[in-house]
């Protein structure tokens, strides 16, 4: 009798991977992309005086310092360098600077958790799909784990859609310290980054990913069809 053990074990480690694969991969491609230059065009103007020149290359130069490979603590000077338009004053305080390096510390485990979850995902499905005798069952596999994260992605994106306040902040009370992530309207980070620009990259996000989760599931189905017929 042949023994399914390990493959049954691969088919769970990519099930599970694959959510965190498509979601932080996604986000990472939001954070490479000019997401700024697109959203400043859908939401109110800086209510304070940045002009929208100014808000998107401030933007800017905060979202370079996320995506630089060094650690936050190396590279932090790139956002306390930075200077309000026309002064000497810095452009976040120092409490939005201790948040920021919170968000680098939460971006680069992203980035780590997003780089072991595709490695799972891909090393376990060539394991199912090169050798012929399991072709099937990875195409299965494939299939749901594509299912998956279209019912994780489809509950976030629920919650994010009529509950988007308790989400807010509950997302932020798990990830940061609390008092750490509370900032006036008036500070530089709220101005650059309100909630509206929040939810809206949450949305992209979640249907994003959920599209994603949709084309895996398909062509797991596909496949795993054709795969049963040519058997």
């Amino acid at each position: 009798m042949e023994n399914k053990t390990v493959p049954t074990i691969v088919r769970w480690l990519v099930i599970l991977a694959m959510p965190f694969f498509l979601g932080l991969g996604t986000i990472r491609a939001i954070i490479a992309w000019d997401y700024p230059a697109f959203e400043y065009g859908r939401i109110a103007p800086d209510a304070y005086g940045f002009t929208p020149e100014q808000r998107l290359q401030l933007a800017r130069g905060t979202l370079d310092y996320l995506q630089r490979p060094e650690p936050a603590a190396e590279v932090i000077y790139m956002l306390t360098d930075l200077r309000l338009p026309g002064t000497d004053s810095p452009l976040y305080n120092a409490a939005e600077i201790s948040h920021m390096i919170d968000v680098k510390v939460m971006a680069d485990g992203m980035k780590t958790v997003a780089y072991i979850s595709g490695a799972i995902v891909i090393a376990g499905l060539l394991i199912l799909l090169v050798p012929k005798r399991s072709r099937h069952f990875g195409w299965r596999t494939l299939m749901l784990a594509g299912l998956a994260t279209v019912i994780i992605l489809a509950a976030i994106a629920l919650i994010i859609l009529i509950a988007w306040p308790i989400f807010f902040v509950q997302f932020h009370e798990l990830l940061f310290p609390p008092g750490t992530w509370t900032f006036a309207y008036t500070d530089s980070l709220i101005r650059l980054f309100p909630e509206q620009f929040w939810f809206d990259i949450g949305v992209m996000i979640s249907t994003t990913t959920l599209a994603l989760g949709i084309l895996v599931t398909v062509i797991g189905w596909v496949m795993s069809k054709r795969s049963q017929l040519m058997a």
